[in-house]
């Protein structure tokens, strides 16, 4: 949800440039700036959480390209997982046993472990 602000200077000045696979839409300037480069900018749908933009969204809006790569996300390796938001703060965060959250209780040590020492 874009704040009335971003949304007024979205309908004035943006012009879009691509929606990723979440809904997120990447908008640029209409006009190209004078001295110094074009401004690039997302509104989220839902949520506005930076980690929802895929990396190939990214890497356009850090100008790191100048196009973006939303067609070469398509060509997916089969190793490459989905695109995930950061999940840290919500119901499905990462807790691992022994969390408070998960009752506190970790197993106990079973001796294998050997501090490090300096000497070797």
């Amino acid at each position: 949800m874009a704040t009335v602000g971003t949304r007024i200077f979205t309908a004035l000045f943006g012009k879009r440039v691509g929606e990723d696979r979440f809904g997120n839409v990447y908008y640029t300037e209409k006009t190209p700036a004078k001295g110094r480069r074009t401004k690039r900018w997302v509104v989220y749908k839902g949520v506005v959480e930076g980690s929802k933009v895929p990396a190939e969204w990214h890497a356009w809006l850090h100008y790191t390209v100048d196009a973006p790569l939303s067609e070469k996300a398509e060509d997916r390796y089969d190793w490459q997982k989905e695109h995930l938001p950061n999940l840290t703060g919500t119901k499905h965060a990462y807790r691992p046993q022994g969390h408070e959250y998960n009752g506190g209780k970790r197993a106990k040590a079973t001796g294998d472990y050997q501090a490090w020492s300096p000497e070797g």
